[in-house]
């Protein structure tokens, strides 16, 4: 990785620990997949999109509706858990 890959990443994660209040380092739990079958979502504020089969790191479980996640992209947001299947 470059240096300015990895300054661009470091950014990245500041601002989800601004944006989420979210304290202490990011270690990703587990990884899950989003439902084949369920519609795809435009994401917004604090919701990540959501693309079918698409696979995600699970940051935090918040509560039963929903989890903390990150795709491919680096992008963090929450995901209905009704959405998501165990890899």
């Amino acid at each position: 990785m470059t240096l300015k890959e990895c300054k661009k990443e470091e950014k990245a994660d500041r601002e989800f620990q601004k944006k989420f209040k979210f304290e202490g380092s990011i270690d990703v739990l587990t990884r899950m997949m989003v439902d084949p079958a369920a519609t795809e979502k435009r994401g917004g504020g604090r919701n990540l999109p959501l693309r079918r089969g698409e696979i995600l790191d699970v940051i935090q479980f918040t509560n039963q509706e929903q989890i903390l996640c990150r795709n491919s992209q680096r992008r963090y947001g929450y995901v209905p858990r009704d959405v998501m299947l165990h890899l």
